[in-house]
């Protein structure tokens, strides 16, 4: 895992340096004229970490689509701000996440919620959101924000169809990758895609990037879906256990409760089910879980996905894409062996 990572971080530092420069540089025009009190919340969330994997892939996917080997400062300029209006769109939705779920910490300190209140967070994250589509319609264009508002409504149908299958203790392995799809994979892919229209991509290139996307998203909440279960609190900086707690049927769990016996499924069950008992049978559940091979299914599941995912890659077989085609890899590989 050091490996990978150490091996990641260096490939994709001067990028990540070129997205932070650029998003104080256009958070603190686009805040000028507001409240004071509008930068200060915008400044505490956005700038808690986080690992700008969204616009990111809109460099690389760019990139690896590019006719052109050079590209004049303004369009490298225009690129930076349509990759970090993902990264705006992202943060709007942990500002109103944590106002849904009234979390306490985010990434390890408290979140914007608990430190400037409900209004505030909700408004700082309607102030991204808005300055997200606002960059991509007038860089990207009418396609490019298609493409994003489709990715965007699908995360609210997402969070609707989780919100109707929160106490769906029949809940398939279908429903759960509509939800993931739809909450989280699909604005991956849409990064993808969007990267692979404004570099020149063909038709064919799009879509492969955006499957490219699509598997990468899917498999990173699956290993969520792990680490709160299996993750250390010090790395991941939220509490274990918490998806439990709330009593969801993550894919891990809904393995498990298709492999389990009778009994075992049902006490399971029971446990999830049992607002009191979800508070001290975490240890059980976790046991469960294990004795039928719901986490290694999981993760099995995960690393087929991202496979796939990969192996689409190969319609970039120019000299050129190489080195970009290797960083997507290694980012997929990071994706699995992620501890937060």
């Amino acid at each position: 895992m050091n490996s990978t990572k150490e091996q990641l971080m260096t490939a994709i530092a001067p990028e990540v340096e070129k997205i932070e420069l650029a998003m104080r540089s256009d958070l603190a025009a686009a805040s000028s004229d507001c409240d004071p009190l509008l930068a200060e919340v915008l400044n505490y969330g956005i700038f808690n970490g986080g690992k700008r994997l969204r616009p990111l892939l809109v460099l690389l996917a760019a990139r690896l689509a590019a006719t052109s080997d050079t590209a004049d400062e303004k369009s490298q300029r225009e690129l930076l701000l349509l990759a970090i209006a993902f990264e705006y769109l992202h943060g709007a939705t942990l500002y109103h996440d944590d106002v849904i779920d009234q979390a306490a910490t985010r990434r390890g300190k408290a979140s914007v919620v608990q430190e400037f209140g409900e209004i505030a967070a909700i408004l700082g994250g309607d102030f991204l959101h808005s300055r997200s589509m606002f960059l991509i319609g007038s860089i990207g264009g009418s396609m490019a924000l298609e493409i994003f508002c489709h990715a965007t409504n699908a995360m609210v149908d997402g969070e609707f169809l989780q919100l109707r299958n929160a106490r769906n203790y029949n809940l398939n392995e279908a429903d759960y990758f509509s939800a993931v799809q739809g909450k989280t994979a699909l604005l991956i892919a849409a990064t993808c895609e969007i990267g692979a229209l404004v570099g020149g991509a063909t038709a064919a290139e799009q879509k492969c990037l955006a499957g490219y996307g699509l598997g990468l998203g899917t498999a990173f909440q699956i290993v969520d879906d792990l680490l709160d279960y299996q993750g250390d609190e010090a790395s991941t900086g939220k509490a274990v256990g918490n998806d439990f707690q709330e009593g969801k049927m993550t894919l891990p769990v809904i393995l498990a409760l298709n492999k389990a016996g009778s009994v075992d499924r049902e006490r399971l069950l029971f446990l999830l089910k049992d607002e009191d008992l979800r508070k001290t049978g975490f240890a059980e559940a976790s046991a469960l879980i294990e004795k039928y091979d719901g986490f290694a299914a999981s993760r099995k599941m995960a690393e087929s996905i991202v496979a796939e995912a990969v192996s689409g890659l190969k319609i970039f077989a120019g000299e050129k894409a190489v080195q970009t085609v290797s960083v997507l890899r290694v980012l997929a590989e990071y994706v699995l062996l992620r501890n937060k």
